[in-house]
């Protein structure tokens, strides 16, 4: 995917400050293919936006190896819901793009397919798509207009800190399941709408965790080979091969070109 083939006008936020007490241990750190679950979402936002990518932490929050353009800011009052990380979000990138995708770190199966059909119906007039998928609303997996912090502040201000249930004076769609699979693109990549599937328990990890690498192809001077590898350095590996941004996450279908140059 080269720069063209972002979103343009769009930002990427991912939370990361939450408490992952039902997980027992820090979600954003969780390995996964060789990577952490942070830093594959985040990758995952930085080939799909054109615009900033920020993580939402706790204050002093430790966090893993992140790729060198993502930047990082403080939820000032973490433990206290979504809404304040998602407002912060929304504050550090509202003055260099109109929109942002907005997820929370445990999205393992995240695939820009998804993230591409929600910010396409965050249209004139929409200030939020909360997609409403497997039979609930996703404020972690939606878009959201930048220009909406302040309302979200105001919210937080009269104790009103739930996304699913408190946007009521902002224009919010929820696009189902049906709706959202009249995407060609997310038809063909997610049909199952597993980006949404996000690991709350570690038997819930270990779950996904379990099942194979993405199937991928690289393309090589003796012709293309399919791999299952979650990163661009596990697929150039399994052909000999070392590549730039290693860590860079991969998706099902995705072509990785390691031919060798003409010039």
């Amino acid at each position: 995917m080269t720069s063209a083939d972002r979103v343009a006008e769009a930002a990427g936020i991912v939370l990361a400050g939450g408490r992952s007490t039902r997980m027992g241990t820090p979600k954003a750190a969780l390995e996964w293919h060789g990577s952490t679950l942070l830093a594959r979402i985040t990758g995952l936002l930085g080939r799909t936006v054109a615009g900033p990518v920020v993580v939402a932490r706790a204050p002093g929050q430790v966090l893993p190896a992140l790729p060198g353009a993502v930047e990082v800011v403080d939820d000032p009052t973490p433990g206290q819901g979504p809404m304040h990380g998602i407002a912060s979000g929304l504050d550090a990138v509202g003055e260099r793009a109109p929109r942002a995708f907005v997820c929370s770190t445990d999205l393992p199966l995240l695939h820009p397919a998804y993230i591409r059909a929600v910010l396409a119906r965050l249209g004139d007039g929409v200030d939020v798509v909360m997609p409403q998928v497997h039979g609930h609303p996703q404020p972690l997996a939606a878009g959201y207009r930048t220009a909406v912090a302040a309302h979200l502040h105001e919210l937080i201000a009269a104790g009103r800190t739930r996304p699913a249930r408190d946007l009521t004076q902002l224009r919010v769609v929820r696009p189902g399941e049906d709706e959202l699979l009249t995407d060609p693109a997310l038809a063909t990549a997610d049909p199952q709408l597993d980006s949404v599937r996000n690991v709350n328990r570690p038997e819930e990890y270990r779950e996904l965790r379990d099942r194979p690498a993405p199937e991928v192809t690289v393309l090589t001077g003796d012709g293309p080979v399919r791999v299952r590898a979650a990163t661009r350095g596990a697929a150039a590996a399994a052909v000999g091969a070392i590549v730039p941004d290693p860590e860079g996450p991969l998706v099902p279908g995705d072509v990785l070109d390691l031919r060798p140059s003409l010039t």
